[in-house]
């Protein structure tokens, strides 16, 4: 394992409960998809998500506030698969994306497109 991208603010809490291959595994299996994240232990075990991740882990994602949406993150996946040195046609399969998708996606590394040269730092 080389050096991990920093998660996206949407993205940081399902790093910090879960570990960063947790949530990496997590955002693929359950992006895009709308979950019931309960509060109470009884219906956490219910859940059909705690069977893949464990109980207290969806206990913590509840209670972190987080939207019912899980995000899909593919810009962010697609740089954690790099830094696994993995190539652009395998990081495309495994996103259900086009190879040209996933270079346009490694190339605006760290969300540069959004950059504005222009703005002073604050550090």
């Amino acid at each position: 394992m080389t050096n991990r991208p920093r998660p996206p603010a949407h993205v940081e809490p399902y790093v910090r409960i879960l570990g960063y291959e947790g949530a990496v595994a997590f955002i693929l299996e359950f992006g895009g998809a709308e979950i019931y994240l309960p509060l109470t232990r009884a219906a956490a075990a219910r859940s059909p998500v705690a069977q893949r991740i464990g109980t207290d882990a969806v206990m913590a994602l509840g209670e972190a506030g987080l939207s019912k949406r899980v995000p899909t993150a593919k810009p962010w996946l697609a740089r954690v698969f790099r830094s696994d040195d993995l190539r652009v046609p395998e990081i495309a399969r495994k996103l259900h994306v086009t190879d040209v998708t996933v270079r346009k996606w490694l190339k605006d590394e760290g969300g540069s497109r959004w950059a504005d040269d222009r703005q002073m730092p604050l550090f």
